[in-house]
C-alpha cells in the first residue's frame, strides 16, 4: 500500500477544520522537464518549507518537491503545540550525551521556539501565536517529578518561564478530574499549523525559491551532481535534503530504517459558548498529558474543542475516527458527552527508537532532517534552517544534531511494524493501569 495515497487523494487537502480556516497559496505548478538548483529539497512540510525558506534567503537557488500541497502532511494536521526542549527531558538527554551536549541542545530547543514565533510575526500572523503549555499529569505519583523538574530548568538551565502547578490550580485552569497536577510553560504555545505553513510557503517564494506541488519523487542518484526524478522531470542538484518524515514510505531506505511513521487523530468540536469553553481551559493554553500514548488539546479561535489522542499502526486510518478519539476525550471531558464533532482527521508523523529526531548525512551532498516524534512544530522548523546552515559551509549546529544517536528499528523497516504495535499495545495497557 502506498502511504500517500492510502488516505488521500493526490493534490487534496484532508477534511479538517485547519483546511476550512487557511487559504491554501499556489496552487504551485509541478516539475517539468530538465531543471537545475543548487539544492533540492523533498518535502513541503515545516522543515521543507523553513529550509527553502532559509536557503533562498542565503542566495541559493533552491527547487522544493511536494508530491501533494504544501503543508499537506502532518505540518498540517497535528496539534500546533510549540513545545519548549527536545522530545526528550534533560535528565534523559545528559545521561544519553553528556551535561554539556544536552545544554547545547537546550539552546537550541529554545532557539526553534523564538524561530516560530519570529516567522509567525513576519509570514503568518494570523496563524495566531498564543502562549502557554500545560503539561498535566494523569497519575498522583507523576507530579513529584515534573515539579522537580521544572526547579532543575530554573536553577540549572536559567528557564524561569516554567513553573510547578498543585492539583487545586490545575483543575482551575484545566476543568477537569482527570489530572493531579503539572506544570505550566509560558515560553510555549501553540499556533494554526496550516496556516503557519502556508506563511512559509509565501515567505520561500517571495526570496526566490521555486516551489512545484504534485510532483512525486520517483528516483534520487547521489553522485557530485544529484539527480532527482519525477514523473515529469529531472532536477540536477548539487545538494539534496530529504524533508519527508512520516510520508516518506520507503523512497529512502537509509532513513525508513530509523524513522517509522504512525497515525494520530484529531477532532474539532461544534463551536463551544463561550464561558463553558474557558470552563475547560481557561487561559487559553494548549495541554498535554503524560500518558504515553500523549492526550494533546486546546480550544480554536472560534471556541471549539480541538482534541488529539489515540494513534494506529498501518497506512490505513480507521473508518470512524470520532468514535476512537471521543473516547479518550470524554474520559478527561465529560461535560462534552451531548457536544456534535464537526470534525475528525488523521495524520502520520515520523517517530524514532528513542523520540529524538534524525538529522544525518546520507553522502556528502545528500542530507535528511526528520523523525521529530510529535515534536516537530518548533525542531522541524530549525531543522530546515540548520540543514541550511549545514549547506552554507557551517555545519556545526547540524552536525551536532547528526551526532545523537538514532537507533535502526529492529530489524529495519522490514520488521518495525509488529515489533512497534507489540510495544504499544503494552505501553497503552500500561497507562490504562
Amino acid at each position: 500500500m502506498d502511504i500517500l495515497t492510502a488516505n488521500d487523494r493526490i493534490g487534496e487537502y484532508p477534511d479538517s477544520w485547519y483546511t476550512d480556516t487557511a487559504t491554501p497559496p499556489g496552487p504551485y505548478p509541478a516539475a517539468q522537464g530538465d531543471l537545475r538548483c543548487d539544492v533540492c529539497i523533498i518535502g513541503a512540510g515545516f522543515a521543507g518549507l523553513s529550509a527553502a525558506l532559509h536557503m533562498a534567503q542565503a542566495g541559493l537557488d533552491v527547487v522544493l518537491l511536494e508530491a501533494h500541497r504544501v503543508g499537506f502532511g502532518a505540518s498540517g494536521r497535528n496539534g500546533g503545540q510549540v513545545g519548549t526542549g527536545q522530545r526528550l527531558e534533560q535528565d534523559d538527554l545528559e545521561q544519553m550525551v553528556g551535561h554539556d551536549t544536552a545544554r547545547a541542545l537546550w539552546d537550541l530547543s529554545l532557539e526553534s521556539v523564538q524561530l516560530v514565533r519570529d516567522l509567525v510575526a513576519e509570514h503568518a500572523p494570523e496563524a495566531d501565536f498564543v502562549d502557554g503549555i500545560l503539561h498535566a499529569d494523569h497519575r498522583e505519583r507523576f507530579v513529584p517529578h515534573s515539579h522537580d523538574y521544572a526547579r532543575k530548568l530554573r536553577d540549572e538551565y536559567g528557564y524561569d518561564l516554567i513553573r510547578p502547578v498543585d492539583k487545586d490550580e490545575f483543575r482551575h485552569l484545566c476543568g477537569s478530574p482527570a489530572y493531579h497536577g503539572g506544570t505550566l510553560d509560558m515560553g510555549g504555545g501553540h499556533v494554526h499549523p496550516l496556516r503557519y505553513a502556508f506563511g512559509l510557503a509565501r515567505g520561500a517564494v517571495a526570496a526566490g525559491a521555486r516551489i512545484h506541488e504534485v510532483s512525486r519523487v520517483t528516483k534520487v542518484t547521489p553522485g557530485a551532481t544529484v539527480t532527482v526524478k519525477t514523473d515529469s522531470a529531472t532536477i540536477k542538484a548539487d545538494n539534496v535534503l530529504w524533508a519527508c518524515n512520516g510520508y516518506l514510505g520507503h523512497a529512502e531506505g537509509q532513513i525508513a530504517a530509523r524513522v517509522m511513521p504512525i497515525n494520530n487523530y484529531i477532532l474539532a468540536t461544534e463551536p463551544l459558548d463561550a464561558d463553558f469553553a474557558k470552563s475547560l481551559i481557561r487561559e487559553n493554553h494548549a495541554v498535554a498529558d503524560s500518558k504515553f500514548v500523549i492526550n494533546y488539546f486546546r480550544l480554536s479561535e472560534d471556541n471549539r474543542m480541538l482534541f488529539g489522542g489515540a494513534e494506529s499502526y498501518g497506512y490505513r486510518f480507521p473508518k470512524d475516527i470520532t468514535k476512537l478519539v471521543s473516547k479518550p476525550m470524554l474520559e478527561i471531558y465529560p461535560q462534552l458527552k451531548d457536544t456534535r464533532i464537526d470534525y475528525a482527521w488523521g495524520g502520520t508523523l515520523g517517530i524514532t527508537m528513542n523520540r529524538m529526531p534524525h538529522f544525518a548525512r546520507l553522502s556528502g551532498n545528500i542530507l535528511t532532517a526528520s523523525g521529530y516524534s510529535g515534536h516537530g512544530v518548533a525542531m522541524a522548523t530549525l531543522g530546515g534552517k540548520l540543514a541550511a546552515e549545514a549547506l552554507a559551509g557551517q555545519a556545526g549546529r547540524f552536525d551536532l544534531m547528526a551526532d545523537v544517536p538514532t537507533q535502526r528499528f529492529p530489524g529495519g523497516a522490514a520488521l518495525r511494524w509488529p515489533l512497534l504495535v507489540a510495544a504499544m499495545l503494552w505501553f497503552s495497557l500500561r497507562d490504562r493501569l
